[in-house]
């Protein structure tokens, strides 16, 4: 099954990344995983329609063998991605959980599984755990709504199967900053600002950001804070002091007085009391934060503690920004769910680090060309139990994807006569069924 000419246009600028023999593997193979029920090497070939046409060893080797760099082809996505960013760039990190079995493949391990596990009660799992740095965009067509777009992947490994594998261990912050590395030196004149939860807010990554990037995170209610250093004053015993006086931390700001807000946040309308400062935190004594305690009047989820390094921000700012990084969870979702993110199958070291990203590169290729092109092609659902949804979900854009490629083929075919409308149509809703 081919793809709509405007998606396989849209996918043109990553040709610089691969070899042309490989780049048309590559085609065949995305083609055959939008269509593919289960996203193994063999099920693309068969969805592709490309039995026969070449031995299927080497679509395998693609991902096992071929010599092209994830790193690049994620940086051309970027690439394709920049038009729609503003003047900075927000950036999303986080990791995710691919459940695998077999005990053979590469990378696999125990690994935190934020599903299975509750607060009271932690579960691990077997499988690949994934640090993934993503883009986040804000679209003409959905202002309200930030998608993120995964473009960098790292594996992490613990550190029995970093032994096992001979490789040093990396934690995840360092593989986040070395990420973040990559894509700031790929556009040094960008100003970009990092999203990331408190796995990600520490000091191995704030005491490592380029110089042109910002971060926003958590931290905790006790966290030390301090003012700045007093001036060294000329003929002063001892060396210059590097931290100021001691200020009250996250938890003895909502102590005190606090003022009322109301945030827009997570698609919700939410108040609460907020209390900012600007800081320095006990690593970091030469960078100010703008340090926000929030606590929601009703509900929500208790007393929090949010810092960004750009202190210039109001509190607000700091709280909306910090609620668009949850658009990473969404397409963690979506990846695993339509596009077989957990499904791949390789076992050799480049087959695991380069397949499984793939299906996440997709979900931002197939966004972009639905905000390209292919909001043209979708048919709004008029199912009596969606009253309140307002926008297409990637379920539908994947939908519209099919719909539009099956019905760019049988236009080829040249169909005629009364009853060829009738079957354009059920192969377009069988397609829509199968997304």
């Amino acid at each position: 099954m081919s793809l709509v000419s405007s998606f396989v246009a849209l996918l043109q600028p990553l040709a610089v990344v691969m070899t042309c023999p490989s780049f048309g593997n590559f085609m065949t193979l995305v083609g055959g995983w939008v269509f593919a029920g289960r996203r193994t090497v063999t099920q693309m070939i068969i969805a592709a329609g490309a039995v026969g046409r070449k031995h299927h060893g080497t679509f395998h080797r693609l991902f096992a063998a071929a010599r092209w760099s994830r790193d690049r082809l994620g940086l051309a996505v970027f690439d394709m991605i920049e038009p729609w960013l503003g003047e900075v760039v927000f950036l999303a990190v986080d990791d995710t959980l691919a459940r695998k079995r077999g005990l053979k493949m590469f990378g696999t391990g125990m690994h935190h599984d934020p599903l299975l596990s509750s607060r009271g009660k932690t579960i691990t799992n077997w499988g690949h755990n994934w640090v993934v740095l993503g883009v986040l965009v804000r679209f003409p067509m959905w202002p309200d709504r930030p998608f993120c777009l995964p473009i960098l992947f790292r594996l992490y490994l613990n550190t029995k199967r970093a032994a096992k594998e001979r490789r040093r261990h990396r934690t995840r912050p360092e593989l986040a900053v070395e990420m973040l590395d990559v894509l700031c030196r790929h556009r040094k004149s960008r100003r970009f600002h990092l999203l990331a939860d408190s796995t990600y807010g520490g000091q191995s990554v704030l005491c490592h950001l380029p110089h042109h990037c910002d971060l926003s995170s958590r931290t905790g209610q006790k966290a030390r804070l301090y003012g700045p250093a007093p001036e060294y004053k000329p003929g002063q015993k001892g060396r210059p002091r590097r931290r100021g006086d001691r200020l009250p931390t996250p938890g003895q700001m909502l102590d005190g007085r606090c003022r009322r807000v109301k945030l827009d946040i997570y698609g919700r309308t939410e108040h609460a009391r907020i209390s900012d400062q600007v800081a320095r935190a006990y690593a970091a004594p030469d960078r100010p934060l703008r340090v926000v305690a929030v606590e929601a009047v009703q509900g929500g989820r208790g007393r929090e503690a949010f810092y960004s390094t750009a202190h210039q921000a109001s509190a607000e700012e700091i709280l909306t920004w910090y609620s668009w990084r949850w658009s990473e969870e969404v397409a963690f979702h979506d990846s695993k769910q339509h596009l077989g993110f957990e499904e791949p199958q390789g076992w050799s070291r480049q087959a695991v680090e380069r397949t499984a990203p793939v299906a996440m590169l997709l979900y931002s290729l197939i966004v972009l060309w639905f905000v390209r092109e292919g909001h043209r092609h979708y048919r709004e659902s008029t199912l009596p139990w969606y009253r309140s949804k307002k926008r297409p979900s990637f379920r539908d854009m994947l939908a519209t994807l099919r719909r539009a490629s099956v019905r760019e083929q049988l236009l080829f075919l040249g169909l005629s006569g009364p009853g060829s409308r009738k079957v354009l149509q059920t192969l377009e809703n069988a397609v829509s069924l199968a997304a």
